[in-house]
């Protein structure tokens, strides 16, 4: 499983180059563009079967939501059509001063409504205010957001692009952060299991399992994404 899963990594890897403009060349025949600056055809509003009219916005090849601080018309989460299960997501963000956001994978719908899944923390870790005094790594950047803390991070200064991956095979997974693997766990291991315990998902069933939809978060805050691809597994 782990040459395998080093294989996999070291392939995305030569595949994906940081740049600092988007992206204009069509990726390989097996990477599908979730967005590539243009339309948001593999996406819908979390509520509807429609893209959000207001809230989230298309400019400059970005995706950009609550652009300008601007929280009049909250546009909610955005979800891919599509289910995953295996995958390789590969992404750029760049958030606003103090902004709090995050991308979830795995996500499944709940009887009540709620939309769960597995989260790749985004957020300002010096000047948001829920944040900025807490200790709690499992909260910062990159993390699996209530669970798992970041290690070894290179994050770039807000206002700055910074590069996003997550590779899901069977039950290992992975989150990079500017090149370098900042989280790896088992699904449904004893430490995952026991880390959901110790946070607010220890009571929702099935957390993390499976497959389901990818989850762009909007939590209020400015926050812009580009370049966003996935290749099944």
């Amino acid at each position: 499983m782990i040459t395998l899963i080093t294989s996999l990594f070291l392939t995305g890897t030569a595949l994906f180059v940081q740049t600092n403009a988007p992206v204009q060349s069509e990726p390989p025949s097996e990477w599908i563009w979730l967005f590539n600056g243009t339309g948001t055809s593999q996406w819908t509003s979390s509520g509807s079967d429609q893209f959000p009219e207001r809230g989230w916005v298309v400019s400059d090849k970005i995706l950009t939501v609550n652009g300008g601080g601007n929280k009049t018309h909250k546009a909610g989460d955005i979800i891919t059509r599509k289910k995953y299960g295996d995958f390789d997501l590969q992404f750029e963000f760049k958030l606003a001063p103090g902004a709090n956001t995050g991308l979830k994978y795995a996500v499944r719908k709940y009887p009540d409504g709620g939309l769960l899944g597995p989260e790749y923390q985004l957020i300002d870790d010096t000047g948001n205010k829920d944040i900025a005094q807490d200790k709690d790594d499992k909260r910062r950047t990159a993390s699996l957001y209530e669970m798992i803390a970041p290690s070894a991070r290179k994050l770039k200064p807000i206002g700055q692009w910074n590069t996003g991956r997550i590779v899901v095979k069977d039950n290992h997974v992975e989150h990079w952060l500017n090149g370098t693997k900042v989280v790896e766990y088992e699904r449904g291991s004893k430490a995952f299991m026991e880390a959901k315990a110790a946070s607010k998902f220890k009571s929702v069933e099935g957390y993390g399992m499976g497959e389901g939809h990818i989850l762009l978060q909007d939590h209020g805050d400015e926050a812009s994404f580009r370049n966003i691809r996935i290749r099944e597994l």
